[in-house]
C-alpha cells in the first residue's frame, strides 16, 4: 500500500459509511486550501532552486548541467515509487512521458535562457508568463472553462509581470527569447502536468517526467556542448542541492498538489515564484528591488487575493 499522499487524487477522498458527515462542498474546499499551501511551498523551493542553478552555471554547461540534475532527481525518486511505476499501465506511461517530453523542451530553453541572462528577477517574471498562458492554452486545447475570478485576476497578474519585467522596456535579447520560448512550453507542460497528476500516482509521475528532462538535456548536450574532464567539490555542492531541494521534492510536491486543483487554479499561486526569487536574488546577487518591482509584487498578491476571495470570504463569514 502507498502512503495516501502518493496516491493518485482520485482514490485519496472516499469516505466510509461510519464516517463524520462532512459535505462535498466541503471536502472540496479543504482540498484546494491543501493544495494552495503545498504550491506556496513549491514556491519557495523553486526560487531558491534558481539561485543554486546560476551558481552552477559558473562552472557547469547549461545542459549538463540540467542532464545531470534532472536525471539523479528522477532517479531518486523512482527508487521509492518502483512499485508505483510497475503498477503503471500502458496509457499512464504515455500520459507521463508526453508530459516529461514537453518538460525536457521547456527546461532546455530556460536553462540556456538563465545562462544568458543579465538578471534572475527579468529572467523569473518573463518565465512566469506560463502562468498567464494556462487558462487560455487549457481552454484551446481542452475547453476547460475558466473560472469567473480569473478574469479578474489575471489582469492584475499582467500588470505585476509587467511593471517587474518590461519596466525598462521590452527589447528582446537571447536571454528573453529563451525564457518567452520556455513560458510557452511550461503553460502547456503545467495543463498536462496536472490532467496527468490526477489519475496517476505523484511519485511515479514525478520520477518519470525528470528523467525524461535528463534524457532531452543529455542528448541536446552530446550535440553541442563540450564537456568537463572533471568535476571539482563547488559544481558537486551546487549539482546536489539542485538535485534534492530544487528538483526531486520541489516537483514531487508540485505533482501531488496538481492532482488537487485545476490548472487555472493552481497557476494563479505559482505567480508566486519569481517574487521569491527577485527578493532572494536581491540578498544572494545584491539584485535592487526598485519601486516598480515593489509595485508589480503587489498587483501580483492582490492576483492571489481575487483568485482565492470566495474562499476568503467564507472563512470571514465564520
Amino acid at each position: 500500500m502507498y502512503p495516501a499522499a502518493l496516491l493518485p487524487a482520485g482514490q485519496r477522498f472516499i469516505v466510509s459509511s461510519t464516517s463524520e458527515s462532512v459535505s462535498t462542498d466541503d471536502q472540496h474546499h479543504a482540498q484546494l486550501l491543501r493544495a494552495d499551501l503545498i504550491l506556496l511551498g513549491v514556491t519557495l523551493l523553486a526560487a531558491v532552486s534558481w539561485m543554486f542553478s546560476k551558481e552552477a552555471l559558473n562552472e557547469f554547461p547549461p545542459l549538463l548541467f540540467m542532464a545531470c540534475r534532472f536525471s539523479a532527481a528522477g532517479l531518486l525518486l523512482a527508487i521509492p515509487g518502483r512499485r508505483a511505476l510497475a503498477a503503471l499501465q500502458a496509457h499512464e506511461w504515455r500520459a507521463s512521458a508526453l508530459v516529461g517530453l514537453f518538460f525536457g523542451a521547456a527546461m532546455s530553453f530556460w536553462i540556456m535562457g538563465l545562462f544568458n541572462a543579465h538578471t534572475l528577477g527579468e529572467g523569473a517574471f518573463i518565465t512566469s508568463l506560463a502562468v498567464v498562458l494556462v487558462p487560455f492554452i487549457s481552454w484551446l486545447l481542452f475547453r476547460e472553462r475558466p473560472a469567473k475570478s480569473i478574469w479578474i485576476a489575471l489582469p492584475l497578474a499582467i500588470g505585476g509581470l509587467a511593471l517587474l519585467s518590461l519596466r525598462h522596456g521590452f527589447t528582446p535579447d537571447p536571454g528573453q527569447l529563451f525564457f518567452f520560448a520556455a513560458a510557452l512550453l511550461l503553460s502547456l507542460t503545467f495543463i498536462l502536468n496536472g490532467r496527468a497528476a490526477a489519475r496517476i500516482s505523484a511519485l511515479a509521475l514525478s520520477a518519470i517526467q525528470l528523467v525524461l528532462v535528463g534524457v532531452v538535456s543529455f542528448t541536446l548536450s552530446a550535440m553541442f556542448e563540450d564537456w568537463p574532464d572533471t568535476f571539482t567539490p563547488t559544481m558537486w555542492l551546487w549539482l546536489i542541492l539542485s538535485v534534492t531541494v530544487g528538483t526531486a521534492a520541489r516537483f514531487l510536491l508540485q505533482t501531488y498538489a496538481q492532482g488537487l486543483a485545476s490548472p487555472s487554479h493552481a497557476a494563479v499561486i505559482m505567480v508566486l515564484e519569481p517574487v521569491w526569487t527577485a527578493i532572494i536574488a536581491a540578498f544572494w546577487f545584491t539584485e535592487r528591488m526598485e519601486t516598480a518591482q515593489i509595485l508589480g509584487c503587489t498587483l501580483i498578491l492582490l492576483a492571489l487575493l481575487a483568485n482565492r476571495w470566495s474562499a476568503i470570504s467564507r472563512w470571514l463569514k465564520r
